[in-house]
């Protein structure tokens, strides 16, 4: 076997057999969400899906090199391809550390650059080396962000602004550095937790408004220190100072900006930013000489940065300096600790998300949690400032052939050699070729989360993120993050809303159980289906969505007078809230008054105990497991019902039968009165009302009550089955002399006076005969009274 196939696992191929065609390259590019963009390339080669495929075809990739005479061994060329990868990004390290410090040291705090550049360089070995040695994926590249250098350089303004109104004469280089240092480490210590305890994923439930909103506004931040480090002054004084150099140093900038757009931005060309930044130094000294400015004049009018001294680490945990360390403006910068963590934390997650999806390769995100907290606490104990891995850095290192551990320890190794050469570069580069590098990063997170996100987002969603951006850059971070989120939850309130809570509806008639029934039975359902009414329910029930559901489920009561039972399917809610069971509560009184039973299908235990704490479940509300089984005994309910009325009118057409001589009378009769249920106790006409009806008692008991002498009623008479109420008055027309109160639960059948007259024109045969009934009565009522009388005169 070849010794450099051994590590792949596959058989030694005759490279003059194994050549099927010429690979080809397709590149990918992947923009850095935080601003960092860098060259992306992802070579793949017709001969690398091969390899998957089964075919035997050249490899190129570039982190291996295949040859018929092998001239090293395969772990010294992995070392080369790491180390190739891990100088290809180096580069991108060291000039966006260069910008970096210049953003963060910059007014005021410029006299102490030297100890910045040095702060930043620190920072980039420590993050590198210690991600390279345990990082998930072992090829990735840690160092500060811009995202991360932007709340940095505020968090350090912030304690200049602390220092210099309470005590001016105070030094500022160790509060500075301790600030930083006690920033990072805390940011290493909550990094390491949320990575511990499995909590970093929470930081994804943040609404994406409020992401976009913190990122834009360190974008603009980044533009904001980006004119500070051009003209020395911040951009709220810029005016009071503004004069022709400015406007001129203001507009190379610029220039340097669009330069990197149009140049850099497009290509992705590794190596491109160096040698554009290149380009712009060569060009600004070549228009000194032009114009006769030498480089003396040229820092005397601001056009280039002073040489800082040599860069100096300077350990920030002195005894003198811990004890002269403004303590009492802590509780102040809260605040500004607070957004490092968050950016770190956010950044830490989301690059290493877009790394899995720009190499296929799986990270272990709680490791990358726990390795980024543990670098960013060494980083802090040395005096740096926080940082994260870097999408751009390690998809270069990727593409350029790095694969292992020793890319990020090359990374590191040129970061420590800039401490000795960095000073003496940055006295020869004019300001506006960083600040103009500055510009592009801001404008162009400004550009992703203001521009380009109006098209992912609703206009609420777009609106909330102006206005994250606007209250972080006038009150700060954490204002901007807690009202974002507030802001956030009130939009997706809102959204939610509108989500319709209700999937489908259906009624018995046409969605039925699984039971076979007889033809008899499927007969009633087909016409007494529409008793029972459903909803399929759906996404998490809340406030908002649940008053919907009330107010579709009171006009469905009005619209379907017939049912009697409301079906509710909860199989696909997610969630119910507390006050989601104040609108169940609504429904429950609203099918009460029309009663109907209502059935709740596939309830889930929270939401069982959420309705049962507003006791909500009780009389009215049965709970079935299954929506089959429910609509089984809503059926067997209807059909025993129609069972139970068939053998009702039954009996009343065979009582009408007898009482008229005739079964089509009877059926006439039975078309022309009303069926009405009285419970026991319930008045069913009042004396002195009009005698507008009279009553059929089928079932049940009804007794005549007359008032007494002492407020009390006494009952004169009751009657039962198959006898009848109100008939005299219903031919007199007088006012009802009695009251009739139903004495059991009752079934009576009405005859108001307007189906009597009906009868009377259209039937005259039926009037007759009811008439004759209703002397008989009479007799019959007459003759008992007699027999009473006589009985009393003995």
């Amino acid at each position: 076997m070849r010794p450099e196939l051994q590590f792949l696992g596959l058989p030694w191929i005759d490279h003059s057999h194994a050549v099927m065609g010429i690979p080809c390259r397709t590149a990918a590019k992947l923009p850095d969400i935080h601003g960092d963009k860098t060259p992306v390339a992802l070579s793949l080669s017709s001969s690398q899906t091969g390899l998957f495929s089964g075919e035997r075809q050249d490899v190129t990739d570039p982190a291996i090199t295949l040859s018929p005479h092998p001239r090293f061994k395969p772990a010294l060329k992995r070392a080369l391809n790491d180390m190739l990868g891990g100088s290809a990004a180096s580069v991108l390290t060291i000039t966006f550390g260069l910008s970096y410090a210049l953003l963060i040291f910059a007014g005021p705090l410029s006299p102490y650059l030297s100890y910045g550049i040095a702060a930043t360089f620190i920072s980039s070995a420590a993050l590198a080396a210690v991600v390279a040695l345990g990082s998930s994926l072992p090829f990735a590249v840690a160092a500060p962000d811009s995202s991360t250098a932007a709340v940095t350089g505020i968090l350090a303004a912030s304690v200049l602004e602390r220092i210099e109104a309470t005590s001016p004469s105070t030094p500022l280089l160790l509060p500075i550095l301790i600030t930083l240092g006690l920033s990072t480490v805390l940011t290493g210590v909550v990094l390491c937790g949320l990575g511990l305890t499995r909590m970093g994923r929470a930081i994804r439930y943040v609404p994406y408004p409020v992401v976009g909103g913190f990122l834009g506004a360190t974008g603009l931040l980044i533009v904001m220190g980006a004119i500070r480090v051009i003209t020395d002054h911040p951009v709220a004084t810029l005016l009071r100072f503004a004069n022709g150099t400015t406007l001129l140093e203001l507009g190379a900038a610029c220039a340097m900006a669009l330069v990197l757009y149009l140049t850099w931005h497009r290509s992705r060309s590794p190596f491109g930013l160096p040698i554009i930044l290149v380009g712009g130094v060569l060009t600004a000294h070549l228009a000194f000489w032009i114009t006769g400015i030498s480089l003396g004049e040229a820092r005397a009018l601001g056009w280039t940065f002073e040489p800082p001294p040599k860069a100096a680490f300077m350990m920030p945990w002195h005894a003198e300096g811990l004890i002269h360390y403004p303590w009492f403006a802590v509780p102040d910068l809260l605040a500004n600790f607070v957004a490092v963590i968050f950016v770190t934390a956010s950044s830490t997650l989301f690059n290493t998300t877009g790394i899995e999806v720009a190499v296929h390769r799986e990270a272990n995100l709680e490791r990358e949690l726990n390795v980024t907290g543990a670098a960013n606490m060494l980083t802090g104990a040395l005096g740096g400032y926080a940082g994260c891995v870097s999408i751009s850095r390690s998809v270069l290192n990727f593409s350029s052939g790095g694969r292992g551990r020793l890319s990020g320890l090359t990374v590191a190794a040129l970061s420590l050699l800039m401490l000795a050469i960095a000073p003496q570069l940055l006295g020869f580069i004019p300001k506006f070729v960083l600040g103009g590098l500055l510009l592009y990063l801001g404008a162009d997170q400004l550009h992703k989360w203001i521009i380009e996100s109006r098209r992912r987002l609703s206009k609420l969603e777009y609106l909330s993120l102006v206005a994250i951006i606007a209250i972080i850059v006038t009150w700060g971070f954490v204002p901007g993050i807690l009202i974002g989120v507030i802001i956030g939850c009130t939009t997706f309130a809102f959204s939610a809303a509108r989500v319709e809570s209700i999937k489908y509806s259906f009624d018995g008639s046409e969605y039925r159980s699984s039971l076979d029934r007889s033809r008899d039975d499927q007969d009633v359902l087909l016409a007494h289906g529409g008793k029972i009414q459903g909803l399929n329910l759906q996404s998490y029930l809340f406030f908002g969505s649940a008053n919907r559901l009330y107010q579709h489920v009171k006009q469905l009561l009005q619209e379907r007078p017939e049912c009697r039972y409301l079906l509710f399917d909860f199989k696909l809610v997610t969630g119910v809230d507390s006050s989601a069971a104040y609108s169940f509560a609504q429904i429950k009184r609203s099918a009460a008054d029309l009663g109907v039973e209502l059935i709740l299908v596939h309830l889930s235990a929270s939401a069982e105990k959420v309705l049962r704490a507003s006791d909500f479940i009780g009389e009215g509300v049965t709970i079935i497991g299954e929506l089959d089984r429910a609509l089984e005994w809503c059926e067997n309910e209807i059909i025993s019902q129609h069972q139970d009325l068939a053998r009702e009118e039954a009996s009343l057409r065979d009582w009408f039968a007898r009482i008229l001589g005739s079964e089509e009378d009877a059926d006439e009769l039975i078309r022309r009165c009303q069926r009405i249920e009285v419970e026991a106790g319930e008045v069913i006409v009042k004396a002195g009302d009009p005698a507008d009806s009279m009553h059929f008692i089928l079932d049940g008991r009804v007794g005549i009550m007359i008032p007494a002498d002492d407020g009390r009623t006494t009952r004169v008479r009751s009657l039962g089955r198959y006898t009848t109420i109100g008939e005299m008055g219903l031919v007199s027309r007088t006012p009802r002399s009695a009251t009739i109160q139903a004495e059991v639960d009752s079934v009576l059948y009405v005859l108001n006076i307007h189906q009597f007259d009906a009868i009377k024109s259209e039937a005259p045969g039926l009037s007759n005969k009811l008439l004759t009934y209703f002397v008989s009565v009479m007799a019959e009522r007459l003759t008992f009274a007699n027999r009473m009388i006589a009985v009393l005169r003995r």
